[in-house]
Order: structure tokens, then C-alpha cells, then sequence
């Protein structure tokens, strides 16, 4: 989840996007919290940069939004001004470039992740003002408790059913072990035709071992 601004304040969240063979799948939990208490159990942490572009945000809950609104505009008069869609790589770029700039007034983690006509489905991190792409990255409190099933699970060239199971079981895995992520999982699954965003309750998240 993620945390108001205060140094006080713990962080947690569980954010994930995972490329699959004609797109990617971005997913989060929804739980945003001020220390031990749960202010928001259903914010909506996948925040779209453009059409076939989304985020995932992660940090502090105001400095992620502001980032997100704030590169969505810039985005937007960036394809206006090319006369086409945008570039995944370049919408990445921009989000680095900004989060660098303001890195000592601003605390926020971005994965950027979409579809273009070059280059297809892709995922970026933007942490510490880095720009890094691969085939999946997960972000937040919760991944630390993921990163053997991910490394496990993941196939390069899934189907997007297979990625969008992949990615649902990976929220689930965190969210039921990171006592900071929870709530509903939000996923949006991006392709040529657009992007398509879906919700699971909690109540609804695939059951493992809960010992």
C-alpha cells in the first residue's frame, strides 16, 4: 500500500508488471495506509499515462499521484507534438527523468508499462532515477515475499490468460503475507487494441496455503 507523506509513516504496497506475447499486464493491491491505520482499503494504484501507457504507483500516496497527473499532461502533449502514440520507452523516460529531478523532495517508485508499434508490450522500472526494462518487475513491501515464485512462474512468450493468472497469483501470494498490502487487486491488461482494466475482491484472490 502506499503511505502518506510523513518519514514516520511505514511503506507497503504490492505492485507488479509482467510482459506477455503481444502485451503486458500491470497489477496492484489497494490498501493505502498512515502507519498502523488503513485510510484507504480500495485506492486504485494503476493510473493510465495514455492510452496503451499505465503506472503503477508506489511511495508516498500524494507524491505518486502528483507525479502520474503531472506526466500524463506531458505525455499527452508529447504525442500531439510527434502526431502519433507515444513510445513506451519514452513515457518511461520522461517518469525517470522527473522522479530524478525531484528525488530529495519527492518519495515515490513508478513501473511503467505498456504497448507500442514498435516495440510491443514493455515494462520499465524508474527506481532511484534509474531506467531499466525486463520482463516483469514487481515493486513494494510485498515483493519481497514473491520473488521465488516469480522467478519460478514466469515464462517468457505467456499468453496474456496466462500472464494475467500469473500476475493475480502474485498479488495474492503478497497480500496475503505482507501485512501492509491488501484490499482488492486492480489489473489492466494492455495490448494493440487498448487497455482493458478489471477488479477482483478480495474475498475472490486464489487461496494457497495460509498456515
Amino acid at each position: 500500500m502506499l503511505e502518506q507523506n510523513s518519514e514516520e509513516v511505514k511503506t507497503g504496497t504490492t505492485i507488479i508488471a509482467a510482459e506477455f506475447d503481444g502485451g503486458v499486464v500491470l497489477g496492484s493491491d489497494s490498501r493505502v495506509s498512515a502507519g498502523d491505520a488503513v485510510v484507504n482499503p480500495v485506492m486504485n494504484k494503476l493510473y493510465p499515462l495514455h492510452q496503451k501507457i499505465y503506472c503503477a504507483l508506489s511511495g508516498s500516496a500524494a507524491d505518486a499521484q502528483a507525479i502520474a497527473e503531472l506526466l500524463r499532461h506531458q505525455i499527452r502533449l508529447h504525442s500531439a507534438e510527434i502526431g502519433e502514440d507515444p513510445r513506451v520507452g519514452a513515457a518511461a523516460t520522461m517518469v525517470k527523468n522527473y522522479s530524478y529531478l525531484y528525488r530529495d523532495e519527492l518519495s515515490a517508485h513508478l513501473l511503467v508499462a505498456g504497448w507500442d508499434r514498435r516495440d510491443g508490450g514493455q515494462v520499465y522500472s524508474t527506481l532511484s532515477g534509474g531506467l531499466v526494462r525486463q520482463p516483469f518487475f514487481v515493486g513494494g513491501s510485498g515483493s519481497s515475499y514473491v520473488y521465488g515464485f516469480l522467478d519460478a512462474e514466469y515464462r517468457e512468450g505467456m499468453s496474456r490468460a496466462a500472464c494475467q493468472k500469473f500476475v493475480l497469483n502474485t498479488l495474492a501470494l503478497a497480500m496475503n503475507r505482507d501485512n501492509f498490502s491488501g484490499g482488492v487487486a486492480y489489473l489492466v491488461t494492455v495490448d494493440k487494441h487498448g487497455a482493458k482494466e478489471s477488479m477482483v475482491l478480495g474475498n475472490n484472490l486464489p487461496v494457497f496455503y495460509n498456515g
